[in-house]
């Protein structure tokens, strides 16, 4: 589980320098190219819009669902720009991460003051 906390880190890190350069207020495609920047720039493999089909009885299906970030096929990262995380937002999360068989999340939500009261961490 260490690895997965010193990604996490490593990834929450990147995060906030995106935040205190941009702040709050963008859409949410600003935060994930800026994001992708900086991993790149931190040397952190990752994959932006991974296409994640759905498995049912036994066979994929893509239904257009996509990963924002899938980190180094460890963590799967969901960015959002928004007042608030709902719920579902929670569930989506989870269900990429079964989806995918990948046991850790972030859901990060820019469009907060702080960037660490917009910071969720998930573990199946």
């Amino acid at each position: 589980m260490k690895d997965y906390d010193e990604l996490s880190g490593k990834v929450i890190g990147c995060a906030i320098e995106v935040h205190r350069a941009l702040g709050p207020g963008l859409l949410e495609s600003a935060y994930e190219r800026c994001l992708s920047f900086e991993l790149s720039a931190n040397n952190i493999h990752h994959l932006v819009q991974k296409e994640l089909p759905v498995k049912y009885k036994n066979i994929e299906l893509d239904c257009n669902y996509r990963i924002d970030f899938l980190i180094e096929d460890k963590l799967i990262v969901e960015l959002k720009s928004v007042d608030a995380i709902l719920p579902i937002y929670e569930a989506q999360i989870l269900t990429y991460m079964k989806l995918a068989g990948v046991r850790t999340g972030l859901l990060i939500n820019f469009n907060v003051r702080l960037l660490r009261d917009g910071i969720q961490r998930f573990v199946l």
